[in-house]
Order: structure tokens, then C-alpha cells, then sequence
């Protein structure tokens, strides 16, 4: 182990060139090193304590949590739990603390509640699960765990109770078996008193200002129902007295847990108090044609207090276009959709509520069907001379009462005889239904016969049907193409199943899975189709299968259905295993990494390519094989990083990683001189040890394509993956380069216990670091040593230079608005859903690259128009004041967006001051449909305080409008004039003179500040 003690002040690691101020007198203890600040010395420095030449041991996980102290009780480690009781409304606030190494991934998740509650994976970096204006419905218990490969996942749950009191209601009831209108004298009345509440509320009555107790008074009853738990809450007045005609005023309290104050209703009881009656003024039914205006009418006739009216809808809720007024309810233009059961309900807490009701109909006639039954005695389908044959002919008709049916044949009025006979179905068997039975057909018989459908009274315009009868007229036949069955397409697709038919007339064609117990993708177990065609937008794996299509009597013959099968085959990308595996192994030493596929289709034509880094090692080709590895028969420093096996097929890759690093072998072991085992006496060790230290800035780390210098090399969170040797860090400055490091040398041999002292004089930013140490041997490295430390100085030093693209894991500590209505996904071609919106959104990221990343919005279902999303950059510090000559405070803003949809709603950006968080100012914005392409912006911004950008995303009028972001930049000084000329839009032309206005601004707030 080693032990690492950071005495002093930290000045020269986070210091800017200003005089900088410090936490101290704090004790950090990590596995594997110690961080200690204090005040032993003006000049900081690093030390090793009990160097032993073997490496930092890899550790499991281990996890707290911890809250942040605005819970109103907390009882620890109860049953193996803790309970944190928190007030409705307040901002929860809990943090899983975890050790281990390498360090454990965290994922927050909740037990009981709705399934939006669920949280998703934290950044690594991101420990603490926040729920602003917390619900009643968001208590429960949460888990917080964490796993890093090394023995089981670490899991501690803390369940959260969500304290609140409702406001009570009382309701009035009168002794079963003696209902009247009104309670006269000598009557049992019942005041019962109920509120929602948590904990259990407790119940207390008064009589105007008597307080009431039982046994208090004789003719007062206070007790709980058999059937109810919790506290006393029914009232109960025997043989109504003239003393009890009073105010009666029930106060609910939770006995002011969380400062939760009491609440208190009131009822006054007299002679005169009545249950709710209440009458109509429209007859039932109401039928009326489309388009007119309908009003109900509900007038109270009894009930004291005055009843409130409401009117309700027996399925779903009133239309949106109803008019409410006291009660009085008005439709206009009514439509068949709002036709059904209307109710108004009386209620003023005293018995039963009143409910009357009237049911509305709007008269329509759709869905007119016909159907060609031939001769039932014959078993041949076509029909013939001389035999008989039936036209059928239904509609869907509302009220089914009004419905009249005319036949016509070639234009002219048929009528009922012996070979021509007329009848309408029974309404009970097949509602809607009028059958012409041919017999004996002849020659003459064939044409064009009509069906006219009607209402009584009119006003609803009539349905006609025509069946030609002639010798063309055949029964059904289905086929499928050759060349479409089976169908191939890839995952993501758009496939089309045909099924041609032949025949006159031709009939709906009803579309099923061959496995009946499977639904149609669209969740329907039967998909009708006019011409034959299935048409599968965005087709997924699980669509894949066996199709069928069959005629239907509808609009055809009546006979056996024919029916096709069709075979839908869908190409989807390798999944492959592991996804991500770390490796551990010392130098010289051999490693051998697999990768296997999962599933895959079409797997034959299975190739693969290795890669370190953007070096390709390998490619082939699958044979019979279900894996394919890679070897490295002896380990060095340049096999260190991160490996990359990518397996192909005609639908994408699956791709595996390998983070190879170093590890010292634990066997090693350097004994200072004279040691005694057994009766051999250890030789002195004769490798050298050295320290690498790196520091490197957190709110930067991990950004694609930033280097230290040309030797330097990626990095992750666990160790790094080369180092630098002889790095005169002297040379890297503050604010140039976002993470150095460094070695430290150890000359000679370190004895047991040794304390060994470095100091340390580079620059860095004061904000916050990641401070890491391993130990160096011939043999190899061993685990390194993280800690997340962070810094406060008085002057900040000024931003110089920021470039994201979103490819790392934390995406530039760029983070989600709570106030908006959905969040910016992080997103990628190679990964992205396979149940994309086709005709939107981007291809590629804006270097061309399928596997690159960048954030976008999904407008998909359940999305509405005018939704927001808004993504929050870090903040970003200024450079200071220069009293003696003018300080540059010019920044050129730069980032990549693509907007391509007919739905693309409007990408606004705005910057946001220190000090000032309700006030966003207006940068660049852009809206409508852009192309299928990338679009780059500059925009000048003169902040005069620190400062945060914000990407704000609006959702457009339909599903095809994601809008996508990539390559967001920061540079000192203005933007080049050809680049604000040709590149930016036009509707983003405000941002270069935001610095204008927000002058009589800060001079407005200037002259408000009061003068000390």
C-alpha cells in the first residue's frame, strides 16, 4: 500500500497568479494514498510513506449514502435500511458515496412508484440524485449501486417518506332507514371528517368554540369506524337537540411533523340542512345531426348548503370545445365522436350526491360493405346461369331505427317479386343488413345493382353501394411475387408485403401473423389493407416472421377465404460480448482478448477488424467460429490503451473494447538490507521505483481530440493507459493544457516506512482536479490512485479555450435543465434506436463519422409541440480586470447544428451571467427545415462575468423534427468576419450584439445597490 500525504497548502497545484484561497485542516483518506491539508507549511509538498514495491491493490465496491440534511427525521439502520422523511414540495437530495478501484460506475434506481421514476445511469462523476418539488407518489425506497467488475455490486437502499396533509372535507349523513329531505328534530346525523395525509392524521372537533371530547356530552358520540384505521374521525349527534343546530369545525394535524400546520374546514347544521336534488331540462335521448349546437340544462331544486354542480361524461372527458356555465353545458358543432352519456352530479357534502343523466346521439351513417353470397347448393364459388345468387348489403347506422334501405338496378327502383325478393335482416342478428335473392338467374339479370342507405328525416347525406353482376364476375384469387417472399430488409427499414389479388369485384385483404397468438406490429392482431399491401414503417428484429394475408367477404365473394403466406426476414447488426472488459497483466507477459458474437443476422457474411486506437491490427472473416481473438505475446508500454474489435455484417457492427494497462506482479517484493527470513538474508533490491503524478482539470477531462503533447496518450478514470517518462512539466502551462504529467524519480532503495518528500510548483486552474499517483517498477505499473479534489481562489483564471463533441462519458460536464419538459440524448448512427423517426435527424456526426456522438432531442411520441429541452454548459470564468489598461473580454462561440424534418421546431441558444439566474440572454436561434446536413455558427459574445451557455430545443408540430448539436467551442477573442459573413443564418444574427444591451443592465442594477 502506499500512503500519500498532501501537507501544507495545495498553492502551487490549484493556485492561479493571484493571491489564492484555501480549505485546510481537512483529512482525505483514499485507498491507497492519503490526502492531508494543513497549515505545517507555507509550501506544499507530495509524500510516500512504506513504499513496498507492490502495486495499490484493485478493490470492490463500497457504498454510503448520505442526504443532504434538509430531511425532517432520519432513523439510521433500521431493519438494515434508514428512513428519510422529507415535507411535499421539498428538494430531495441524497448522495452515494463509493470507494473501490477501478472506480465503481453508480446507478440510482426506485422499487415502488410509477415506472417514470426510474432514474438512469449517473455520470461517474455524478453521485447525487436530486428531485426538486418532490410528490407524494416519488416516496419510496431507492437503491443506490455500485459495481466495477471486482466481486459482487456494492447496494444500499434509504427509503424516502413523503410527509403531507391534505385539506379536510365533512360530509353529513342521516341514520339509515329515516332519509328525508331534511333533518327535523329527533334525528341521528353523522358528521364524518376525512383528509389525506401521511403520517396518519388526528382528528379534533369543536362547536362553535366549545372543544368536543367523548363523554363530554351526552348527545355526542366521537368514535372510529370498524372499518377505517387511524384516528377518531365520525361525530355523531343522537336525537337531533336545538343546541345542536351549530358551526361544527373539524381540525386535521399531523402533530406539526415537518412543520406541516394544522388544517381546519367548517359546517353549519340547521333545520334546513338537505341532501341534493336536481332536474334536467332536455330530454332523453337528445338526437341531433353533425354540426349543430346541443345545451344541457341542470337547475338545483333542493338541497342546503347550495349544491355546486358538475358535469361529468360517462367514457373519457368532456370535449374540449364544451362550454361550462354554472349548470349549463354547450357543445357547439357537435360532432359523432362527442355523442355518448352526459351526467351532472349535485353535491354539497350532505348525503348522497344527486346525479341525473341524458344520453346523446348524433345520427351518422358509415362503413357501407357488400358481399356476393352464390347459390349455397352448388359447391362451386362462381356463379352461374340458372342458379341462384344473393346480393348483401350493410351499413353502420346511428339510430339503427332510422335506417332505410332502396335497391336499384342499372338507375332504376327495384322492386320486391317472386325471383327478385327484397329483405332486411333481423336488427338483433345482423344490425344494418339488407340481402336481394336473385333466383334462377338469367341473362337478362346482369348489371349494376345499388344499394342506397338513409336515414328518416334526412340530413344525413345517404350511402350508396353498387355490385355489378355479369359473367366477368369471379371469385377471389390470391398470389405473392416471386421476388417478394421472403422479403430481406434491414433493421431500421421500410418493408413492404404484397399480396396480389385477382378477381371482380376485389375484396379488403386482411393482414394476421401466421402464429395467431403474435400481434401485427402495430398492436392490432388484424391489419386491413385495400390493395394488398402491408406497409412496416421502421422495421425491428422482433418483426421478423411469417405473414399472412387473406381475403375477407367484405366487398367480395362470400366463400372459403383464400389465403398467402409471406416470410419477412430482417438484417440487424452483431451483438457481441464483452462490451467492455478491463485487463490487467504485467510487462512482458502474454494477453489474449476474445470477442464473440451473440446474435447476428445475416451471419455468414460475419467479418472483423482489431484496432488500437485508430491503428488497425487485423481483419478477417468468420468461418464457423463464433469468436475472434487477438494477441499480445508480450506486454509493453506500447500495447497500453484501449482495444477495439469491430464485427461487421450487411446491417452494422458490434463492437467490443479492451482497456489493456499494466500491473505490477504481486510476487515482487524489495526488502531492505539486513531483513531476516528464515535463515536466508534478502539481497538489497536492485529495481527502481519512481511515482508518476497526473493532474489534469475535471470540468475538461476526456475531450476528443485534446492532447498534452504528442507523446501524451488517453486516459480513463481507473489508470492510465501509457505515461510520459522525463516530462519537464515546467514547460506546460496553465490553461494551455488541460491535464500533464508527471514522473518522480526515486533514486536508491527505499526502506520500510521511508518518507518521501516532493514539491510541487506547476500552475493549474483553481476549480476542480482529478489527482492521480501510481508507482513505477521495472516490472510494470501498479493501480493507480484517484481522488477528485476541489479548489476555490478569490480571481479565477480567465477561459482561453473549450471544445466539446459530446464523446465522452460525462459529455464535457455539460448537464440537463430540471425545469424543462424532456431532456437531450446523447446519441451516435452506429448506436443510436433502431426505432428512429426515418426523414429526420442526422446520418452521421459532423466529422462524417457513424461511431461519433452527438446530443439531439427526440420528438417521437409522447413529445408535444412547443416541449422544451434545455442542455446546461459548466460555467465558465472570465479573465479579470486589469486596472491599469483595458482587459479583452471577447469570446468567439462556435458549435455545429443540423435541423432537418418538415416538423423542425426552433433551436435557440442564450447566455446566462454569475449572479443573474433568472435572466437569459438571447444569443443566436434558427428554426424550419435546414437540409440533411451539418450548419456551423459563430456568434461574438462579450460576457463581463462568469458565464454558462444555454442550448434550448423546441419541439415542432410533428414527430420528423429532431434537431441535433455537435462540436460546441470557446475561443479568446473574436470570431474571424468571413466566418460571422458566410457561416451564420440570419435569424442568428442577434448573438454578436448581446454585449450591447447588457450594459444599461449592469448599470441599472449599479444605481439599485445601496451604498454602504
Amino acid at each position: 500500500m502506499c500512503f500519500i500525504n498532501i501537507s501544507g497548502l495545495m498553492e502551487t497545484l490549484l493556485r492561479s497568479e493571484a493571491e489564492a484561497t484555501y480549505l485546510h485542516g481537512t483529512k482525505i483518506l483514499l485507498v491507497g494514498f492519503e490526502l492531508r491539508w494543513d497549515q505545517l507549511r507555507t509550501e506544499p509538498r507530495l509524500t510516500c510513506v512504506s513504499c513496498l514495491f507492490s502495486p495499490c491493490l484493485a478493490a470492490p465496491p463500497t457504498v454510503r449514502i448520505v442526504h443532504s440534511g434538509l430531511a425532517c427525521n432520519i432513523e439510521e439502520e433500521r431493519y438494515s435500511e434508514r428512513v428519510y422523511t422529507i415535507r411535499e414540495g421539498e428538494t430531495l437530495e441524497l448522495t452515494c458515496l463509493v470507494t473501490g478501484h477501478p472506480r465503481p460506475q453508480i446507478r440510482w434506481t426506485k422499487t415502488a412508484g410509477s415506472a417514470s421514476d426510474r432514474f438512469q445511469d449517473s455520470s461517474v462523476f455524478n453521485e447525487t440524485l436530486r428531485i426538486a418539488d418532490i410528490q407524494r407518489h416519488q416516496g419510496g425506497r431507492y437503491y443506490c449501486k455500485a459495481e466495477n467488475g471486482l466481486g459482487s455490486p456494492a447496494i444500499k437502499s434509504i427509503r424516502v417518506d413523503v410527509y403531507y396533509l391534505d385539506d379536510p372535507v365533512v360530509t353529513v349523513h342521516q341514520s339509515i332507514g329515516e332519509a328525508k329531505e331534511q333533518f327535523y328534530y329527533e334525528r341521528t346525523v353523522f358528521l364524518r371528517c376525512v383528509a389525506g395525509s401521511n403520517p396518519p392524521v388526528r382528528y379534533s372537533w369543536r362547536r362553535g368554540q366549545e372543544v368536543l371530547l367523548q363523554g363530554s356530552d351526552k348527545g355526542v358520540e366521537i368514535y372510529e369506524p370498524f372499518f377505517t384505521q387511524g384516528e377518531t374521525k365520525i361525530l355523531k349527534l343522537k336525537n337531533l337537540r336545538p343546541q345542536d343546530y351549530a358551526n361544527y369545525s373539524c381540525i386535521a394535524s399531523v402533530r406539526n411533523v415537518c412543520n406541516i400546520p394544522d388544517k381546519m374546514v367548517s359546517f353549519r347544521l340547521s333545520n334546513k340542512t338537505a341532501s341534493p336534488s336536481i332536474k334536467l331540462l332536455v330530454d332523453d335521448p337528445i338526437v341531433v345531426n353533425p354540426g349543430e349546437a346541443i345545451t344541457l340544462v341542470c337547475v338545483t331544486t333542493g338541497g342546503e348548503p347550495a349544491p355546486s354542480l358538475t358535469w361529468v361524461r360517462s367514457f373519457g372527458t368532456l370535449p374540449e370545445k364544451t362550454v361550462l356555465n354554472g349548470g349549463t353545458l354547450t357543445i357547439p358543432a357537435i360532432s359523432s365522436e362527442d355523442a355518448g352519456t352526459y351526467s351532472c352530479i349535485a353535491n354539497n357534502n350532505v348525503g348522497n350526491p344527486a346525479k341525473k343523466s341524458t344520453n346523446i346521439i348524433v345520427r351518422a351513417l358509415k362503413k357501407g360493405r357488400f358481399w356476393i353470397t352464390p347459390d349455397p347448393y352448388h359447391k362451386d364459388d362462381n356463379i352461374q346461369i340458372g342458379r341462384e345468387v344473393k346480393i348483401s348489403c350493410q351499413v353502420d347506422a346511428v339510430p339503427s331505427e332510422e335506417l332505410t334501405f332502396s335497391w336499384f338496378k342499372n338507375g332504376r327502383p327495384l322492386r320486391s317479386s317472386e325471383r327478385m325478393v327484397i329483405t332486411q335482416t333481423d336488427p338483433d342478428i345482423s344490425p344494418g343488413t339488407t340481402n336481394l335473392d336473385i333466383i334462377d338467374l338469367k341473362f337478362t339479370d346482369f348489371g349494376t345493382y345499388t344499394c342506397v342507405a338513409s336515414l328518416k328525416g334526412g340530413g344525413i347525406s345517404d350511402i350508396s353501394i353498387d355490385v355489378n353482376i355479369s359473367s366477368s364476375t369471379v371469385p377471389p384469387n390470391l398470389t405473392v411475387p416471386q421476388e417478394k417472399s421472403p422479403l430481406v430488409t434491414r433493421e431500421g427499414d421500410t418493408a413492404e408485403l404484397q399480396c396480389q389479388v385477382t378477381g371482380k369485384p376485389k375484396p379488403i385483404i386482411l393482414w394476421s401473423r401466421a402464429d395467431k397468438d403474435v400481434a401485427m406490429p402495430d398492436g392490432s392482431m388484424q391489419t386491413e389493407s385495400y390493395d394488398g399491401t402491408l406497409r412496416i414503417v421502421n422495421v425491428s428484429r422482433e418483426m421478423s416472421g411469417t405473414y399472412r394475408c387473406q381475403t375477407s367477404q367484405y366487398n367480395g365473394f362470400n366463400v372459403r377465404s383464400r389465403e398467402a403466406l409471406v416470410q419477412l426476414i430482417v438484417q440487424y447488426p452483431p451483438a457481441v460480448e464483452p462490451a467492455f472488459l478491463e485487463i490487467r497483466q504485467g510487462r512482458e507477459r502474454g494477453v489474449t482478448m476474445s470477442c464473440r458474437v451473440l446474435r447476428a443476422y445475416p451471419i455468414r457474411v460475419l467479418t472483423y477488424e482489431w484496432r488500437l486506437g485508430n491503428k488497425l491490427l487485423r481483419t478477417g472473416q468468420f468461418d464457423s467460429q463464433e469468436y475472434t481473438e487477438y494477441p499480445i505475446k508480450s506486454l509493453s508500454n506500447e500495447n497500453y490503451g484501449v482495444y477495439n474489435c469491430s464485427i461487421m455484417n450487411e446491417a452494422g457492427a458490434g463492437r467490443c473494447s479492451f482497456l489493456v494497462t499494466g500491473e505490477t506482479p504481486q510476487s515482487l517484493l524489495c526488502l531492505p538490507p539486513g531483513h531476516q527470513t528464515g535463515e536466508t538474508r534478502a539481497r538489497e533490491c536492485e529495481c527502481e521505483c519512481a511515482y508518476r503524478l497526473g493532474i489534469r482539470q475535471r470540468s475538461l477531462i476526456d475531450h476528443p481530440g485534446h492532447t498534452t503533447s504528442e507523446t501524451a496518450v488517453q486516459t480513463s478514470t481507473s489508470a492510465t493507459v501509457n505515461f510520459l517518462r522525463s516530462k519537464d512539466v515546467e514547460n506546460l502551462k496553465a490553461g494551455q493544457q488541460r491535464w500533464w504529467e508527471q514522473e518522480i524519480k526515486i533514486n536508491g532503495n527505499i526502506q520500510k516506512g521511508e518518507l518521501i518528500t516532493y514539491n510541487l510548483t506547476e500552475l493549474i486552474k483553481p476549480e476542480a482536479y482529478e489527482v492521480r499517483l501510481t508507482p513505477l517498477t521495472k516490472f510494470g505499473e501498479g493501480d493507480s490512485t484517484i481522488r477528485v479534489i476541489k479548489y476555490s481562489a478569490p480571481v479565477n483564471p480567465h477561459l482561453r479555450e473549450f471544445h466539446c463533441g459530446f464523446e465522452d462519458g460525462n459529455i464535457c460536464l455539460f448537464t440537463q435543465d430540471d425545469t424543462d419538459n424532456f431532456d437531450w440524448t446523447k446519441q451516435s448512427t452506429a448506436t443510436r434506436n433502431t426505432k428512429y423517426t426515418p426523414n429526420t435527424g442526422p446520418n452521421a456526426d459532423r466529422s462524417g463519422s457513424k461511431e461519433g456522438f452527438y446530443m439531439y432531442i427526440e420528438t417521437s411520441r409522447p413529445r408535444l409541440e412547443g416541449e422544451k429541452a434545455r442542455l446546461l454548459s459548466p460555467v465558465f470564468s472570465i479573465a479579470p480586470k486589469n486596472p491599469y489598461g483595458p482587459t479583452n473580454s471577447a469570446y468567439c462561440f462556435s458549435f455545429f447544428y443540423h435541423m432537418y424534418g418538415q416538423h423542425i421546431g426552433v433551436l435557440n441558444v442564450y447566455l446566462r451571467l454569475k449572479g443573474q439566474t433568472t435572466i437569459e440572454n438571447p444569443l443566436w436561434s434558427s428554426s424550419g427545415n435546414k437540409g440533411q446536413h451539418w450548419n456551423e455558427a459563430h456568434v461574438n459574445i462579450y460576457p463581463i462575468a462568469s458565464f454558462q451557455l444555454i442550448f434550448e430545443g423546441i419541439r415542432g408540430p410533428g414527430i420528423e423534427g429532431d434537431i441535433a448539436i455537435d462540436d460546441v467551442s470557446i475561443a479568446e477573442g473574436e470570431c474571424a468576419k468571413q466566418d460571422l459573413s458566410t457561416k451564420n443564418s440570419v435569424d442568428g444574427a442577434v448573438g454578436i450584439l448581446v454585449h450591447m444591451w447588457l450594459f444599461p443592465v449592469i448599470v441599472l442594477l449599479s444605481i439599485l445597490s445601496p451604498r454602504r
